[in-house]
């Protein structure tokens, strides 16, 4: 048996009776960070055999699992905090599984980004996870471009050393628009910040983030009535260049650069 094990995103509270029962039934524990799932094994004096499973053994640890189950062994794959898979390792595993016809299944819990779409207040009917943006600046201006036109709720993930540098890009893409950045959720000093993406967030930064910042505004551009080609081309009569008409048109129509460039190549 394998099983996908959520874990607490801060206070080791937040874990189901359900996740103590198949940790302390398990033969075997994959985790992201041996160091930090012993500290929580140790508060509810649980004691197995752990192994390493994140992005650079992630293939050979699938392998093991897999070994393992197939002699009958019951196996619990955890992440640092929150779900596996969601922004952490366990993609892999899960695919190699599934090519093997191994059945595992999933134990629900915890999740930063679903608490802090709530604790934003923004509209949570519709919403867009898209978690971690991009190191280089090409490709997480090109990620935001696909979401420029999205009406709903756009959540993300950012470490604190990257929280100034994602929301800079987020306006230079976006615009103007409402956010909210929620840090330490759970514990002690969680804290909930709305702000201006053109104000960018204040202080010190500290902590995981969730950004959460509201979708585009429903006034349509009437821009979009026309073809690509007839859109770029408008921009360009209006005195723009070819470079920034391609850009605006796939932000104001939710395309990509490049499906823009493919539809206007011999303007």
């Amino acid at each position: 048996m394998i099983e996908l094990v959520a874990t607490p995103i801060g206070n080791l509270k937040d874990i189901t009776l359900r996740a103590l029962e198949s940790l302390r039934a398990a033969d075997a524990v994959f985790c992201e960070d041996t160091r930090h799932t012993i500290r929580l094994l140790n508060a509810y004096e649980i004691k197995k055999p752990l192994f390493a499973c994140h992005k650079f053994n992630e293939r050979e640890a699938a392998e093991r699992i897999l070994a393992l189950s197939r002699e009958g062994k019951r196996v619990c794959i955890v992440s640092d905090a929150g779900m596996p898979v969601v922004s952490d390792p366990g993609r892999e595993v899960c695919r190699i599984l599934k090519e093997a016809g191994e059945p595992y299944t999933v134990l629900p819990g915890a999740n930063a980004a679903l608490c802090a779409l709530i604790l934003s207040a923004f509209p949570a009917d519709r919403f867009t996870f898209i978690g971690f943006l991009p190191e280089k600046n090409a490709e997480r201006r090109a990620l935001l471009e696909r979401y420029a036109a999205a009406r709903e709720t756009l959540l993300f993930h950012s470490a604190p050393q990257d929280v100034d540098r994602d929301v800079r890009t987020m306006f230079e893409v976006f615009g103007e628009r409402r956010a909210c950045a929620v840090r330490e959720i759970t514990k002690i000093h969680e804290e909930s910040l709305a702000f201006l993406l053109s104000e960018g967030l204040p202080g010190e930064k500290r902590g995981e983030y969730v950004l959460v910042v509201e979708g585009a505004a429903e006034t349509q551009n009437p821009l979009n009535a026309l073809s690509v080609r007839e859109h770029v081309r408008a921009y360009m009569e209006q005195g723009l260049d070819k470079k920034e008409a391609l850009k605006r048109t796939a932000r104001d129509r939710g395309l990509s650069k490049s499906d823009v460039y493919r539809e206007a190549l011999d303007l």
